[in-house]
């Protein structure tokens, strides 16, 4: 098992990575104490984990509230959400009772966001179980639900005690989920980590392969690169959010289709290749250095075209998008291989392109 720390003074916490962090009592002791702790997962993640979860739990004289939920991005809602403060209210939980989402990205969004909500503040733990959970939406307290209107549109900022980013818990995710969670890795050498984004262009196959050093290290250094980013600017009023590149166009694609349609990080893969072609527009990359982050995705087996949703549609989705500042659409966009810019300078013209050049 390896740590690292997100450094945040009384809010800071760790990191744990490795193989079989699910069954050992010494990492929850910590953060649980005899009585109750609430577990929120889904439907898939629930019979493959719960019981190893709550025997470990045992152990420690702790009782499971199980609130199980339905899988999948577009049960991010408030009618979901309130199926969890259902299940907190009638089993009479505390401000001090722990919760711990234990899922992907959506589970650990809504479980931070009802924790954060439940009578003001209750402890929050993350046992993320996708590898896009593991690099990316499970640190840095960013929660939230979805809106018709716009992806995570409604939330809170609320940081987890710990992660225990459990590699082993990645065997049973289905291939077009890890591959998904690639793109968020990949994210992280195109915005601030050349090295790394070297490294992945030498090992995306023994990634692929989920060979065990190749992914601990994938997501060793992605989770160091976000505490470095979230240590920095926890509310994202600046550097966080270079971590958003692709995401504005991503959460446009996800919510035109329809929420659950694209993975996440499909969006988000294609989503980054617009940002390319824009940085391309305004002369920040170079054909070859869109073309090595073209070939890069295709390699990690995620799309490099968008859906035709039409230049006007995606603007207009855009628009509710949280990077909007005075009106005008904040862009992360690349002035180099390494290096992520935010702009809200970009015409509206010069997005149109873009988004047309990378439309199927």
């Amino acid at each position: 098992m390896s740590s690292l720390q997100v450094s945040l003074g009384d809010r800071s916490y760790p990191i744990h990575i490795g193989r079989g962090l699910l069954d050992d009592e010494t990492l929850f002791s910590p953060y649980v104490q005899a009585g109750k702790v609430v577990v929120v997962t889904n439907e898939t993640v629930a019979p493959l984990f719960l019981a190893a979860l709550s025997s470990t739990l045992q152990r420690l004289g702790v009782s499971i509230l199980p609130v199980v939920v339905p899988d999948g991005e577009r049960f991010k809602t408030w009618e979901t959400l309130n199926t969890i403060f259902d299940s907190l209210l009638r089993a009479h939980c505390e401000r001090k009772t722990p919760l711990i989402a234990m899922g992907g990205g959506v589970v650990g969004d809504m479980g931070g966001f009802a924790a954060a909500c439940y009578q003001r503040g209750m402890p929050f733990i993350q046992i993320p179980t996708t590898l896009l959970s593991l690099v990316d939406s499970s640190v840095g307290g960013k929660t939230a639900i979805n809106h018709p209107l716009g992806k995570n549109m409604i939330g809170a900022f609320y940081q987890p005690q710990v992660v225990l980013a459990d590699i082993g818990l990645l065997d049973t995710l289905p291939d077009r989920e890890f591959k998904a969670g690639l793109a968020e890795v990949i994210k992280y050498g195109l915005i601030r980590d050349y090295d790394f984004l070297l490294w992945l262009e030498r090992n995306i196959d023994r990634l692929l392969a989920r060979e065990t050093e190749a992914v601990i290290y994938a997501v060793r250094r992605s989770c160091a690169n976000k505490a470095e980013v979230v240590a920095a600017d926890e509310r994202e009023g600046g550097v966080r959010a270079s971590l958003n590149l692709g995401h504005t166009f991503g959460h446009a694609i996800e919510t035109g289709l329809g929420y659950g349609e694209w993975l996440h990080g499909e969006a988000v893969a294609s989503g980054t290749m617009i940002a390319a072609r824009l940085s391309m527009r305004l002369g920040w990359l170079s054909s070859e250095d869109v073309e090595r982050i073209r070939v890069l995705f295709v390699k990690a087996g995620l799309p490099v075209m968008a859906p035709s949703l039409g230049a006007a549609r995606y603007l207009e989705l855009m628009r509710h998008d949280k990077k909007v500042e005075g009106g005008r659409l904040r862009l992360v966009l690349l002035r180099g291989i390494g290096q992520a810019v935010l702009s809200n300078q970009v015409q509206d013209c010069d997005i149109e392109a873009a988004i047309v050049d990378s439309c199927t």
